[in-house]
């Protein structure tokens, strides 16, 4: 086992508070344990000593190989022995079909009762929120099961309406949304295209014609004809005034001149138009035209002369010329208008019996009539630039058939009597559920166009069912607030990406909203459904109906049957080689052991299908039409095979003495735990060394977890340790102080940790370590504990039993190996054909526990609890052990410190004699002291006597 590897010690523990320990089992426990307090009272203990060499010559009786086991241990050993029959529920072959083929139809709602109770509560109410949130692992086929379930549903169901986009003339950044009956929708997107063709090749056939042409000259002539007579008619009445009406050559502009203005002026334009004339002719005729323009000149300067002179004659007549030219420009108008009438009348015998047949065929939707009639009167207002075809809103898209103005946009079509829609969408993307506008980018301008807008999801299957997957919709952004907010207004409204995401955004064009009748179911997990509920407040709201969709399902003859059918379903679709009756019960015993119960078969249709395909490969591979049990077993053997990677790593190191295991012999405090090792798909059991260490004489009980306190223990697996702690607490704390702590870890594991079942273990080792009596290393042993000291069912029960299996395979069986489980575990036994042997021929053993003192029992070889007739503890029995040491330690404990405190005492005696010394010592010296002065003093003294008598 590496660092690397993750190992998740039983990952889905279980609970099993059914699992209650008779009264009269509590009664007398709790007697024992009073009269046990009693037993141990201060004036009732034995000597430490005896029961030390006591204790030790019971310790080496039990590790007597030819000692009797205890009566008790028998007792236990047969009592919770497991059958071989227990170990495994097998099909009848007999009772299922020959083959496949003649298998029953499938039922769709098999095993999910459940589940499409709930489909139908939230189907039938048409109230909003009552959407589907279809909860359950993956791999259940939630998807298949709906999907067929709709189908059903939505046969019967009616047909949707269609819905079309067209322009909208009055506002063209709003199209329109039109709907119409079932199948209507592509008929008048075909209608609207063929009468767009028909229009345009009519029209120009018109407006091309002889008739036309000659309707358009008479106008021309008529308007021309007027025009003269008018400037007639002024000319006339200004030469009244001896002024004529003439057009200035440079600007064509009608003014009134004197007449010989005119016929200089046309002799001056004759002048210029002839240049034939050589130089020779010029020179000889030089004198003439001299004198003729000297003529001229003089005569336009009289005419000059005489216009000043009528100057007020002039100014009226060249108002009265404006008036004329304003007269003209209405006469020109009034032309054009007739020219406009004459297209209009044109068009309109043209377009209109293009047009009435389809007012016929849609008289009974008149929002289509109405729409139909703003786009004759469109294309009549419009006729010239659709003959001319010089304008881009009238000329024919790319990849259309129709110019966009008046093109019919299908957004959702279905057939008549189709039924309603079923749609999965596997890309829910924001753009995907509610549809989107495209945009064309030409020379550098972004345009777009009613024929860009682009259906989603929620259109397709408007007025029928979608499918989505939960986890998809949720990574893609703004997805479900679309969704959300869709079905809330239900209305389709579509909105621009591109301004949610940048708050700024290209104009684009804004369609009009569609309504919205569908239900929504969304596929996911349960995890993910609470977290939705948690983190989402409105998605209660929206979806408010919950379908759970079980793992597996009760195993019953009937279920069997209706499994066998899903199973000729899969074939039937993917084509596979028929089962017989025996593939059939081994698919079906494999079934159970996924669901990890004899009881249940496991609803997994991933698992069921790959099993399928990987045995038809077997049967194809060895030539045979039909699939047998041999090639279900050899499928089953390859995919075991393809995940064992990691186990056959461990197994080598196992072979190699890297991976220290012992399956035989006996240590104390030291257990063979069983363990599941779980890494991505990959999952195999293996036995893990469990060690206890007590220090004596220090602590009050405290129990170090050390994978809990290098952080590679999980929140169960604190748990069981703390719920062991308690037991244990509670067990001995009335009894005797407990004066020790201790140390568990598991041995060679590196990796992450968790879950409950080692606690049964813990209990065994940490006791073994206390009581100093061996266990036996040829069993292993798994379960949960509670605080009672009952044993619970655990988790991946198979893959363990088969991990240890192998390992005493590994190390050779010795006919005494075994393992110890929860009792509640064995409905649960679905063990393989080689353990059941080994099982049959004695070389293997299964016990079931329901209590931790069976499970000591068996692994001890010692009674746990046994009283005497004065309701004590039994000194050889384990907790009588346990005990004895508490008190022995307890008592070395005493004994040091009575020679501690002796020590002391000496010692503090010493102190005070030496004090009491030292201040006798003091007393002396102040004597000496004192004489000292005394005879100093009387010295001096007798020395004055003798002074003075000597004077």
């Amino acid at each position: 086992m590496t660092e690397q590897t993750n190992t998740l010690m039983n990952q889905n523990p279980k609970n099993t508070s059914d699992m209650v320990t008779p009264a009269s089992d509590l009664s007398s426990k709790h007697t024992s344990h009073k009269l046990l307090s009693n037993k141990l009272s201060p004036n009732k203990l034995l000597d430490s000593k005896n029961l030390a060499r006591e204790m030790t010559a019971k310790e080496k009786n039990n590790d007597d190989a030819d000692a009797t086991p205890h009566p008790i241990f028998i007792e236990v050993s047969q009592r919770c022995l497991v059958a071989a029959n227990q170990l495994k529920r097998y099909s009848k072959p007999s009772l299922l079909p020959a083959d496949t083929r003649s298998a029953p139809d499938l039922d769709i709602g098999f095993g999910q009762q459940r589940a499409l109770k709930a489909l139908h509560t939230a189907l039938d109410i048409h109230a909003s929120g009552y959407h589907v949130f279809a909860a359950g692992e993956n791999g259940l086929g939630k998807r298949t099961v709906i999907s067929r379930l709709l189908s059903l549903i939505a046969a019967d169901a009616p047909t949707p309406d269609d819905w079309v986009y067209v322009h909208n003339f009055t506002d063209p950044r709003t199209p329109l949304a039109l709907r119409l009956p079932a199948g209507q929708a592509a008929v008048l997107q075909q209608q609207v295209n063929t009468l767009w063709q028909q229009a345009k090749k009519r029209l120009s056939q018109r407006f091309r014609s002889d008739q036309y042409q000659s309707k358009i000259e008479a106008i021309k002539n008529d308007t021309h004809q007027k025009e003269s007579h008018a400037y007639d008619a002024l000319n006339a009445e200004g030469k009244q005034y001896d002024l004529a009406l003439t057009f200035r050559p440079f600007d064509n502009k009608a003014v009134f001149v004197h007449p010989s203005q005119i016929a200089t002026e046309n002799s001056d334009t004759a002048a210029k138009d002839k240049n034939v004339l050589n130089r020779d002719k010029k020179a000889a005729t030089a004198s003439i035209d001299i004198r003729n323009t000297e003529a001229d000149n003089n005569a336009y300067s009289s005419e000059y002369e005489t216009e000043l002179n009528n100057f007020a004659q002039k100014n009226h007549m060249q108002k009265r010329l404006s008036q004329l030219t304003i007269a003209l420009e209405q006469l020109e108008d009034e032309a054009n208008d007739a020219i406009e009438l004459l297209h209009r009348n044109i068009s309109k015998r043209a377009l209109q019996p293009l047009f009435t047949p389809i007012y016929e065929q849609f008289s009974a939707h008149p929002l289509v009539v109405e729409y139909l009639k703003v786009v004759f009167a469109d294309m009549i207002t419009h006729v010239e630039r659709i003959v001319n075809g010089d304008d881009e809103e009238f000329v024919t898209a790319l990849l259309a058939t129709t110019p966009s103005r008046y093109a019919v946009n299908v957004i959702s079509s279905h057939e008549p009597d189709s039924g309603a829609p079923v749609i999965f969408e596997d890309l829910p993307t924001h753009l995907n559920l509610l549809g989107h506008v495209e945009q064309i980018t030409q020379l550098g301008t972004v345009t777009t166009n009613v024929s860009m807008i682009r259906a989603g999801a929620l259109h397709r299957a408007n007025g029928g069912y979608l499918l989505l997957e939960a986890s998809h919709l949720l990574e893609h952004p703004y997805a479900w607030q679309g969704l959300k907010r869709a079905l809330q207004s239900r209305k389709i409204k579509l909105s621009s990406l591109e301004q949610m995401l940048t708050l700024t955004g290209s104009l684009s064009l804004s369609p009009a909203p569609i309504d919205l009748d569908i239900k929504v179911i969304l596929l996911g997990e349960a995890d993910l459904y609470y977290e939705l509920l948690e983190l989402e407040p409105e998605f209660d709201a929206v979806f408010k109906v919950r379908a759970d969709f079980h793992d597996d399902v009760v195993r019953t003859h009937e279920h069997e049957l209706a499994l066998v059918g899903k199973m000729a379903d899969i074939i039937d679709y993917d084509n596979l080689y028929p089962f017989d009756r025996r593939a059939q019960a081994t698919l079906l015993e494999h079934l159970s052991l996924q669901a990890e119960d004899q009881d249940r078969l496991s609803l997994h249709s991933d698992l069921l299908i790959k099993l399928l395909h990987e045995s038809n490969r077997h049967a194809r591979l060895g030539g045979q039409d039909i699939v047998s049990a041999k090639h279900v077993v050899q499928a089953i053997e390859d995919m075991d095979e393809r995940s064992g990677y990691l186990r056959d790593l461990y197994w080598d190191e196992l072979k190699n003495g890297q991976q220290l295991i012992q399956t035989q012999g006996k240590a104390v405090g030291q257990v063979n735990a069983l363990t599941v090792v779980s890494y991505a798909d990959s999952e195999f059991g293996m036995p893990a060394r469990l060690t206890a260490v007590i220090q004596p004489n220090i602590g009050t009980g405290e129990i170090l977890d050390i994978e809990r306190d290098v952080d590679l223990g999980g929140s169960l697996h604190a748990k069981g340790m703390l719920i062991m702690t308690s037991y244990l607490r509670a067990l001995f704390s009335q009894h005797h102080a407990l004066n020790f702590s201790a140390s568990l870890a598991f041995e060679q594991s590196y990796a992450h940790i968790d879950g409950d079942s080692a606690t049964v273990s813990e209990g065994c080792a940490l006791l073994s370590a206390l009581a100093n009596v061996p266990i036996n290393q040829s069993l292993a042993i798994t379960g949960s504990m509670n605080q009672l000291g009952e044993v619970q069912a655990v988790g991946g029960i198979n893959s363990k039993i088969a991990g240890f299996f192998d390992a005493c395979r590994e190390q050779e069986l010795t006919g005494q190996q075994g393992v110890v489980i929860p009792m509640a575990n064995v409905k649960q036994l679905m063990l393989r054909d080689d353990i059941i042997t080994a099982v049959k021929a004695g070389s293997f053993h299964i016990y079931g526990v329901h209590t931790l003192s069976e499970a000591l029992t068996l692994m001890t070889g010692l009674p746990v609890d046994t009283v005497n007739k004065k309701s004590r503890y039994r000194k050889e029995t384990l907790f009588g052990k346990v005990l004895s040491r508490l008190m022995l330690w307890d008592d070395n404990q005493n004994a040091d410190d009575d020679i501690d405190d002796k020590k002391s005492k000496k010692k503090a005696k010493k102190k005070r004699q030496a004090k009491r010394q030292k201040k006798e010592d003091k007393k002396k010296a102040a004597k000496k002291d004192k004489a000292i002065t005394i005879k100093e003093h009387n010295d001096i003294i007798v020395e004055e006597i003798t002074i003075d008598e000597a004077r």
